[in-house]
Parts: C-alpha cells; structure tokens; sequence
C-alpha cells in the first residue's frame, strides 16, 4: 500500500532533515517514549507481552509504515510494510537490559528520548517496545512492580491522541490473545493522508490573494529574528516561535468567507 504521506508527515521529516546533519544527527527530537511500571504484587508475562505486540502492530498500518522520498514525483511517500517484504524481518523490535540505580534508570529513559539511532523511518521501524529489569533478567520471563516498560514511536507515524487506542487494543489483545481486525471498514492515517491531499485549496488561496492584494508577496522581508546556516555549521536544534494576530477586521472576514463559501476554516490557515 504507497500513498503521499500527510502534510504534518511531510513536516516532521522535513524538519528532521534540515534541522540536523542528516550524517551526524546530535540528538533525536521526534522519539515519544511512555514509561509504565506495575502495581505492587502484579506480574506481566513477557511471551503473552510479545503476542499482544504483534497483534497490535498489526491492526495498525502506522505503526509499520515507512517514508521516502520519490525523486520522480518529487513528493514524500509513505508506504505500508508488510511480513510479505524480503527486508523486513521484524515489524518492531523488543529490548531488555536491566539496572540497578537510579542514575542508571536514568540513563536508559534519556537514551529513549534522544537517541536518533533508535528508529529506522525508511524502512518502517517507528515503533519499539523496551523492557528494563531490575537488577536482573527474569527467569521465568515475567515482569514485576520494579521492572520498567516503555513504549516508543517516532512521532512522525504516531501522535499523542493515539495512545489511547494503542493501550487499549494492547489491553484486549493481552487479555484474550485475539485482536479484531477488518480491513474492509477500518480508516486508516494513510486514507486520510489520501484525502488530505485532495482537499481543494482553490477557494481559501483566492480568499488570501484577495486579502493580501496590496501586500508584495514576492519580496522578501528581513525580519529581526532571521538566522543563515553556514555550510560548515551544525544545527543545534533550538528554534523560535513566533506568533501574530490577525486583528478584528481580518478575523470577521476570514469567518465570514468560511461560513459563506463552505470552506472549512483550517483549509484556510492552510493555504497561508
């Protein structure tokens, strides 16, 4: 399955891309690492863990898609990967390691966020399940309250609101080791992507050409808060924010054209 990836999509790699040194990234900014740890007393199995994963991953192309750039078209591609593919051996990857300080604790929760070596975005490596025991491995493969789990995704497949959705099908699958899954009914983020890009912009760009008629929009204004990147500079990562009203007059006109012409209002801060 190959579609555009979405325009948030298109952001998140871009911005990873010219943010960093593509060939010495310093420090991962886009891994969404969720820490959980068990109630006194309570075990996780490991093997039913694995299972619930793998069933997981599956019902969600998401968390098994790549990106890549399609120098013909000249568009970010997303492609879902499937256990059909020679390359892919594995839909994500679990790891377990152990610690006995907190410092080390520490450590290992750090390496989770910033690490940029974690995920594979290419090859559709965006998910990974780590699992920290406490002072030792178990031996009967079994978590207890003062072992550490940890979900992490590349936020470029997978976003805040859908954590979620993930527990809660994780939840189902851990419990009865089966998972729903039709193909036929489900919307997935890449139909949406698909939709996205068809959304016609026509209406909202000609509301700010209309706005902005008196504006030069092909000159270039030198603003206080500019930076050039040298060649031979390394990105550090900070970034400004800025933010500007749009003042009375231009907020009623831009409600006004909305509501008139029946075009969704974040069709129209899109096509700034």
């Amino acid at each position: 399955m190959l579609a555009p990836a979405s325009f948030a999509q298109a952001r998140i790699w871009l911005d990873e891309k010219n943010r960093f040194d593509p060939d010495k990234p310093q420090i991962a900014i886009y891994n969404m690492p969720f820490v959980y740890s068990l109630y006194s007393h309570h075990t996780l199995s490991v093997q039913h863990l694995h299972h619930a994963l793998q069933l997981t991953v599956n019902k969600h192309p998401s968390l098994h898609t790549s990106l890549h750039f399609n120098i013909q078209k000249n568009l970010l591609m997303q492609r879902v990967v499937t256990h059909e593919d020679k390359y892919k051996n594995n839909m994500f990857s679990i790891i377990e390691t152990i610690y006995e300080t907190d410092e080390q604790l520490n450590e290992i929760l750090q390496n989770e966020k910033r690490n940029p070596h974690l995920f594979d975005v290419a090859q559709g490596l965006v998910f990974r399940c780590h699992l920290v025991y406490y002072k030792q491995i178990s031996s009967n493969h079994h978590l207890s309250h003062k072992d550490i789990l940890i979900f992490n995704f590349h936020h470029a497949l997978f976003g805040f609101q859908s954590m979620n959705i993930f527990l809660h099908d994780l939840e189902q699958a851990y419990s009865t080791s089966q998972l729903s899954n039709n193909d036929n009914t489900t919307l997935r983020y890449l139909d949406y992507a698909v939709i996205e890009q068809q959304m016609a912009m026509t209406g909202a760009s000609m509301f700010w050409l209309d706005a902005l008629h008196d504006c030069k929009l092909d000159q270039s204004l030198s603003l206080p808060f500019d930076r050039y990147h040298l060649s031979n500079e390394y990105r550090t990562g900070h970034a400004t924010s800025i933010s500007f009203d749009f003042g009375q007059d231009l907020s009623h006109d831009l409600l006004l054209h909305a509501s008139s012409n029946n075009i969704p209002l974040e069709h129209l801060t899109f096509a700034i």
